[in-house]
C-alpha cells in the first residue's frame, strides 16, 4: 500500500443532529440528509476518533485521514510532518435555523480546562445564507464583566451584554478562543476551526432537547473562566484583496492556526502549493482539479485535501466558481 500515489482526496460529509438545526444543508451538499429531523452540522474534514472522515473515491476510498497520516505522513503533510499528531483543523457546514447556545471555547493556554489530547478552539465562519431575522453574536459589549454576566444569567438577560450584527452572504466572521459567541435565525455558514470539540455553554435560550425532553447542560463556571474580557479581536472581518487576475483572491482569515482565502472567477487558476497540504471547499459552481495527467471533478459542497506531495495544480472552472482554499501556517 505504501506504493499507492497520493492524489487530490475528496471526503464524504458526516451529518450531525442538532436541536437548533434545519434541513438546508441538503441544498449545500450533494450527499442526502439522513432521516427527517434537524441536521445542524456536516463535518466535512474530521480527524476525530469518534467521527473520522473517509476518502470518497479512488484507490484510497474508505481510508480515514488518520490512516493517511500514519501511512504517508511526509507525503500528506510535507514540511509540517511530525508537527501534528492528527490533522489540526476540523471543517464543517452549519445550518443554524434556531439560535445556537451562547458559548465560549478555551484557548490553548487553558490547559486546566482542556481534556487530555484536546487543544483550544479558535474558529471562523464564512456566511453562505442569511435573512433579516438572522443574528451573529461575537464578543461582549463594552463594560461587561464576570459579575454583570452572572447577574444577567440569573435574570435571563445575557443577550443584552453581547455584541451582535445581522449577517449577509459572503461575510467572514473570526471567533478567536475566549470570545463569547452564538448565531441563529436562519444562518448557514462554513466553519474552519482548530481540531477540538471543547465547548462551554453559558446560556441556551431555554431550549429543550426533543430527544431527551430536558434542557442541555450548561458549563457556566468553565465558560466564564476562559472568556477574554479584554478588547475583542473577533467579529466581522474586512477581506483583503490579494489578486484580481486570473482569479479574484481575497484573504479572509490569517491566524496562527489557519489561513483562508476566497477564490472567485471562471478562468483557469492555480491551487495548492509545493511541500505543504491545502484544502479546497467549493461553495458555488463546479470545475476540475488537474493533477498527474488526471482530472478530479469538484462541485458545490465538495471538500478536497491536496496532499503536500501533490503540490500546485490547475483548477479548471466549468463556470464561475466560488472556492475556499485553506492553508496551515508554516513556521520556519
Amino acid at each position: 500500500m505504501s506504493q499507492i500515489p497520493l492524489y487530490p482526496l475528496r471526503f464524504e460529509p458526516i451529518y450531525q443532529y442538532r436541536l437548533w438545526g434545519g434541513r438546508r444543508l441538503a441544498a449545500v451538499l450533494t450527499a442526502p440528509l439522513p432521516g427527517e429531523g434537524p441536521i445542524g452540522e456536516a463535518w466535512v474534514l474530521s480527524d476525530r476518533d469518534d467521527l473520522p472522515s473517509r476518502v470518497a473515491d479512488g484507490p484510497l476510498k474508505g481510508w480515514t485521514i488518520a490512516q493517511l497520516l500514519e501511512q504517508f505522513p511526509k507525503y500528506v503533510m510535507g514540511k509540517l510532518a511530525g508537527r501534528f499528531r492528527r490533522f489540526p483543523l476540523l471543517l464543517k457546514f452549519l445550518d443554524a435555523r434556531e439560535m445556537l447556545s451562547v458559548q465560549v471555547h478555551p484557548a490553548d493556554t487553558h490547559a486546566d480546562l482542556l481534556p487530555a489530547g484536546e487543544t483550544g478552539k479558535t474558529e471562523a465562519w464564512v456566511v453562505l445564507e442569511a435573512g433579516p431575522e438572522s443574528r451573529i453574536y461575537a464578543g461582549l459589549k463594552p463594560g461587561a464583566t464576570e459579575a454583570t454576566l452572572r447577574q444577567a444569567l440569573a435574570a435571563g438577560g445575557v443577550a443584552d451584554h453581547l455584541a451582535y450584527f445581522t449577517p449577509k452572504p459572503g461575510d467572514g466572521v473570526f471567533i478567536p478562543a475566549g470570545t463569547v459567541h452564538a448565531m441563529g435565525g436562519g444562518v448557514v455558514v462554513f466553519e474552519v476551526q482548530q481540531n477540538s470539540d471543547v465547548t462551554f455553554r453559558l446560556y441556551d435560550w431555554n431550549h429543550v432537547d426533543a430527544g431527551t425532553g430536558k434542557p442541555r447542560p450548561l458549563q457556566v463556571d468553565q465558560a466564564l473562566a476562559c472568556i477574554n474580557f479584554g478588547e475583542c479581536a473577533g467579529g466581522l472581518v474586512t477581506p483583503v484583496v490579494e489578486a484580481t487576475e486570473p482569479v479574484e483572491c481575497e484573504r479572509l482569515f490569517r491566524c496562527e492556526h489557519f489561513q483562508l482565502s476566497r477564490l472567485r472567477g471562471q478562468s483557469p487558476f492555480t491551487v495548492g502549493a509545493s511541500g505543504v497540504p491545502r484544502v479546497l471547499v467549493c461553495l458555488e459552481g463546479a470545475g476540475q482539479i488537474e493533477h498527474g495527467g488526471a482530472t478530479y471533478a469538484i462541485g458545490k459542497g465538495d471538500v478536497f485535501l491536496l496532499p503536500a506531495v501533490v503540490g500546485a495544480c490547475i483548477f479548471q472552472p466549468c463556470s464561475r466558481v466560488n472556492l475556499l482554499e485553506i492553508a496551515l501556517p508554516v513556521t520556519e
